[in-house]
């Protein structure tokens, strides 16, 4: 069975919305680990909020840079959790029909690497309240921004993890990595 990982840049104070502040911590040593992640999975999960913003901007990059990651991202097979989106325009791209929980779940059961979804919205609140996430790595920025938190689309799930990993880089990004705890 395929593992869904969630893999989420936030501030110290909660914030993930436009992750614009990550930029000067984006160095060598994180583009390792974002490579890691990306060669450990063959799919992208994403909501319509993460699409929209991702499908103008990975486009735009050039492909031929090994340095970008745009020539993964661009090509990867994509999937998209929207009642809206009908037409997707960005390359490999597929709409989830019907209902999430059974097409993640078909998704996840298919052969293949790892599916990786960026960012914490509405979509990875209801695949953690479902039992569907494997591991969330939250990549905590030593910097405050204001504005909504993590926390936002959160308020009704309920759930516990296991710290299984931690990964402090030089630049002061930490990355946390989580397993939702097994009920006993």
């Amino acid at each position: 069975m395929r593992k869904l990982i969630n893999s989420t840049y936030l501030t110290l104070d909660g914030v993930i919305e436009n992750p614009m502040w990550t930029g000067p911590y984006f160095d060598e040593e994180a583009m390792a680990f974002a490579g890691e992640q990306t060669e450990a999975a063959d799919a992208m999960l994403m909501g319509r909020v993460t699409y929209d913003g991702m499908s103008v901007a990975w486009p735009a990059q050039n492909e031929s840079d090994p340095t970008t990651g745009a020539a993964y991202f661009n090509n990867v097979k994509k999937y998209v959790a929207s009642t809206t989106l009908t037409d997707p325009t960005w390359n490999n791209t597929e709409v989830l029909k019907g209902d999430l929980v059974e097409a993640v779940t078909q998704l996840k059961a298919q052969d293949g690497k790892g599916i990786i979804q960026y960012g914490y919205g509405s979509v990875t609140a209801q695949l953690v309240r479902a039992g569907l996430v494997d591991e969330v790595r939250f990549w905590i920025h030593p910097v405050l921004v204001g504005g909504d938190s993590l926390t936002s689309p959160l308020k009704d799930v309920k759930a516990s993890f296991d710290l299984i990993d931690t990964r402090v880089m030089k630049s002061g990004v930490i990355i946390a990595s989580y397993r939702p705890k097994t009920a006993e």
